[in-house]
């Protein structure tokens, strides 16, 4: 994550669970004056991200979402998941049919540690988030995801700015809004978001919402 201190800038260069490795420059600074769309911030909010290590993904789909998931988790975990096996795991420990948010923020907060019975018989633990080794996560984000109306059992389509996922599960949403537009209706727009579509599907877990 970059960091200013006195005028000095620091970005990471390299990250991994042993160590970082930053760079240190002096920023020039510019005032933004000219008019700036929605789109162009939204690009300029992903550069940053990616800056800071966040990978860009292009998905445009659900089965996208899932299937990008599946690799995410097999990867924090170092397993594979046979396709009987994921398909179990997913409907039953990830996106429940009858789960709203009280029991999928519960489970990113409390019960992050998922039991996955395997083909043989055996269970292995699954973990969602490794949260006594931070730095084993891996971030990602996404922009202008779409769900229609009905998917996943949205009552109304919407199309979502940003979002990043944390181990591949969509976790936090950002509406950007330009300058001059009155920040209320980035709040309105996310509240209408979480009533229509923010807990279907595979939207899962603990969705923060933030206007820029």
């Amino acid at each position: 994550m970059s960091e200013s201190r006195g005028g000095v800038r620091y970005d990471p260069i390299a990250v991994s669970a042993e160590s970082t490795v930053v760079s240190e420059y002096f920023p020039e600074t510019a005032e933004e004056t000219a008019y700036q769309s929605e789109a162009a911030l939204e690009q300029a909010f992903i550069k940053l991200l990616e800056s800071q290590a966040y990978e860009y993904l292009p998905l445009t789909s659900e089965a996208e979402l899932i299937a990008n998931l599946r690799g995410q988790l097999e990867a924090l975990n170092g397993i594979t998941f046979s396709d009987a096996e994921w398909e179990r795991f997913f409907s039953e420990k990830i996106a429940g049919a009858n789960e709203g948010p009280t029991e999928k923020t519960g489970r990113i907060q409390e019960d992050h540690v998922q039991i996955l019975k395997r083909d043989d018989g055996s269970t292995k633990n699954v973990m969602l988030i490794d949260k006594a080794n931070i730095h084993n996560n891996r971030l990602q984000v996404i922009n202008q995801y779409e769900i229609a109306e009905g998917e996943g059992g949205a009552a109304r389509s919407n199309r979502y700015d940003v979002t990043v996922l944390v181990n591949g599960l969509p976790m936090v949403h950002v509406e950007l809004k330009r300058r001059g537009v009155d920040i209320r209706e980035a709040f309105n727009q996310i509240n209408r978001y979480q009533r229509d579509s923010f807990w279907g599907g595979v939207r899962v877990s603990s969705t923060t919402c933030s206007s820029l």
